[in-house]
């Protein structure tokens, strides 16, 4: 049986991970430990399996008996408690972004491949039926010369006032590394990454919306340009009442879009194919990126997780989506 301790429990999605870790009956929480000794208590409480609340997270590495490390702090708490849980061999589930910027989560990935330990982050719309399908008609050329890429990521957030007290920190930059663009951004930037490799340069515009929020942005628009050459659209915010078209891929020989949640998909090289009706023909879901890390850290094999060099360069992009659109310029990701 897996034997984990959350270290952390400030991040939004902190609840859901709980609720997902109290439905198996092959994992244990040992410890709990946040900074804020109240909160650490609350989601102990809510494990109600027996967790102990500690007041130093030393504890966590120290114990053998722990074998993972669930990592939902604020992202500026990210690097003190990631390096000497990589270097304790414990393995680590980060929430996204793993960094606050390049230098940060280049030093834990680092850390992270040295030790040799299971990684993973919050990436879930890897496995997403469609993006895996996408990905894998990708590589199977069926688009032709994929050309151009869009991934758009948004929600009411603001409008809702979602931030406005227990997860008020993440509409502060200087504690998250990011507002609303970065927090959504970046789980379409990965994607556009997973499907179409590294960025070679990129800039942005962002705006701060309804200003519920002051000095963080709520909405965002950048422009990558990949080494492969294909050119990438990111759109992510808190302040949409929809958001219809999420996705979508463009090729010399085909193309794909989502457009309110149904899947359209045009190839000369697929029978059928011709996106006058929904596609359905698609793989399976994977499991939730978090059920993904217990998996794996039980022992499950070939587990389809984001490698920590991968979540790395996702915050060296972010971190250079930013500084152009702060700057107005073209940007190369450290």
């Amino acid at each position: 049986m897996p034997v984990v301790s959350l270290a952390g429990c400030g991040h939004i999605h902190t609840p859901g991970f709980i609720k997902k870790i109290k439905a198996r009956t092959d994992t244990q929480v040992k410890y709990v430990w946040d900074h804020d000794a109240a909160r650490a208590k609350k989601n102990a409480d809510e494990l109600g399996n027996g967790a102990a609340v500690v007041s130093d997270p030393k504890q966590l590495w120290s114990d053998a008996a722990v074998q993972g490390v669930v990592v939902c702090s604020e992202t500026n708490r990210h690097e003190d408690l990631v390096l000497p849980a990589a270097a304790a061999k414990k393995h680590l589930f980060v929430e996204k972004p793993l960094g606050m910027g390049a230098k940060d989560a280049y030093a834990m990935a680092d850390a992270i491949e040295k030790a040799g330990v299971i990684f993973q982050t919050g990436y879930f719309q890897r496995g997403s039926p469609v993006h895996r399908f996408v990905r894998e008609e990708i590589q199977k050329g069926t688009f032709g010369k994929v050309t151009r890429v869009r991934g758009s990521n948004c929600h009411s957030g603001s409008l809702g006032g979602w931030f406005d007290t227990d997860w008020r920190w993440m509409a502060d930059p200087k504690i998250a590394g990011c507002g609303a663009y970065g927090d959504l951004g970046t789980h379409s930037l990965d994607i556009l990454m997973w499907l179409m490799g590294d960025v070679a340069e990129c800039t942005a515009a962002l705006d701060n919306g309804t200003a519920r929020y002051p000095g963080c942005d709520e909405l965002g628009e950048g422009l990558l340009r990949f080494q492969n050459g294909a050119i990438g659209t990111l759109a992510a915010g808190w302040v949409d009442v929809a958001n219809p078209v999420s996705f979508l891929v463009s090729g010399t020989e085909g193309h794909a879009v989502v457009a309110n949640g149904q899947f359209f998909f045009v190839s000369k090289k697929v029978e059928g194919a011709d996106g006058k009706q929904p596609w359905t023909k698609l793989p399976e879901a994977w499991p939730h990126a978090f059920d993904l890390y217990l998996d794996a850290v039980g022992g499950k094999a070939d587990v389809p997780l984001v490698g920590a060099r991968e979540a790395a360069k996702r915050s060296a992009v972010m971190e250079a989506l930013y500084e152009g659109a702060r700057t107005k310029a073209w940007v190369k990701p450290a």
